[in-house]
């Protein structure tokens, strides 16, 4: 299944080559594929805070590679001037999403590796190399995610499955397979799939422009929805799971996704569907106790009142949040690299973590 895995993956959101992060584009998705060139940590933290590139974890990598970016600007530097020189990078770069825990945990990976270099070592390289190691690493996550994931949908499965997916957590978030994407790839290949069911995701319509381009490139079946359309499908007996990414995961099991995932896991609920999480265990906040203590980014509100560049109402105040909290409750299964937690709780999400990485 590994080696089918890996022929299966065609989509990259990134790519660190000749000393400079590479990022596509995904506002021009599907209509462009568009690389641009970074060459500074103020430009990938802008181009994170208007969603170049998007998902957490594919955010983490680009943020690691950001302080590579940062450092080559200061390579004359001795070891204890560089962190000081580094910091206002580290602090713009935190600023630049506030939800997305992959974000500070992809920080606090380059600045530990920056306070254990010596003055014998090059700190560049010192930095390059754990940046390259938080990219793979997310690749090979998402790999053993999704076995971990196509198992829980062989147990529990009888012939194939119609799966609902929300906003988008394949290649394009991630640094390679996907998390919620790569456990649906996973099911397709092992003849699990008969159709995914992909929810547009509005306002920056995520589903429409960028999942439903992955699965349409890689033949997967699949059909486009209004957000609105859920309820429906599910009473109509169309949907056995719902499969979403994650922003963060505090140490209940409750879980920050895009705005609509909450609603969707209570009418999951409710019409007898199984949900399922998959997130690499960075996205795993064991600091925060539960959802409430998770900060919601909210983004301007021209991106609910404008469609296609026409302003939708003239003077109605809008309330745009990205993100919102789904209890752990309503969650059948996490899945992460570090394996399967059902019904999750606080006691299930320590045990995940303290146990083997």
């Amino acid at each position: 299944m590994r080696e089918q895995m890996l022929a299966a993956e065609k989509v990259k959101a990134l790519e660190w080559r000749d000393n400079a992060l590479y990022l596509l584009d995904q506002r021009l998705l599907p209509q462009e594929e568009c690389w641009q060139r970074y060459t500074t940590a103020s430009a990938v933290a802008q181009a994170i805070a208007e969603m170049h590139v998007r998902g957490a974890p594919a955010i983490g990598v680009a943020a690691a590679f950001a302080i590579v970016l940062a450092a080559q600007q200061h390579s004359a530097y001795q070891v204890a001037d560089l962190a000081v020189a580094l910091q206002p990078d580290f602090e713009l770069l935190a600023a630049s999403r506030p939800t997305a825990v992959n974000l500070f945990w992809a920080l606090d990976k380059m600045r530990a590796c920056l306070a254990a270099v010596s003055q014998h070592t090059n700190p560049l390289l010192a930095l390059e190399a754990q940046a390259l190691a938080i990219y793979n690493e997310d690749r090979a996550a998402n790999l053993q995610t999704a076995e971990f994931g196509l198992q829980v949908i062989r147990e529990s499965s009888a012939g194939k499955q119609h799966v609902m997916t929300h906003c988008n957590a394949g290649a394009l978030a991630t640094a390679g397979f996907g998390t919620a994407l790569g456990v649906i790839r996973a099911a397709y290949i092992d003849g699990l799939l008969e159709c995914v069911h992909v929810n547009e995701t509005r306002p920056w319509l995520q589903g429409a422009r960028l999942t439903a381009w992955e699965l349409l490139g890689e033949g997967i079946p699949s059909v486009l929805s209004v957000d609105s359309c859920a309820a429906h499908l599910m009473h109509q007996g169309k949907i056995s799971w719902v499969i979403v990414g994650a922003d963060r995961i505090t140490a209940n099991g409750d879980v920050a996704n895009k705005i609509g995932t909450y609603q969707l896991a209570v009418l999951a609920r409710y019409h007898a569907v199984r949900f399922m999480v998959v997130a690499p265990s960075s996205t795993i906040d064991m600091q925060l106790a539960s959802g409430i203590d998770i900060p919601i980014e909210e983004r301007d509100a021209t991106e609910v009142l404008a469609l296609s560049g026409q302003r939708l109402a003239a003077q109605i105040p809008a309330y745009n949040p990205v993100f919102d909290v789904t209890p752990a409750e309503l969650i059948d299964v996490i899945v992460t690299e570090r394996g399967i937690v059902r019904q999750p709780n606080q006691h299930k999400m320590l045990e995940l973590m303290q146990g083997p990485s």
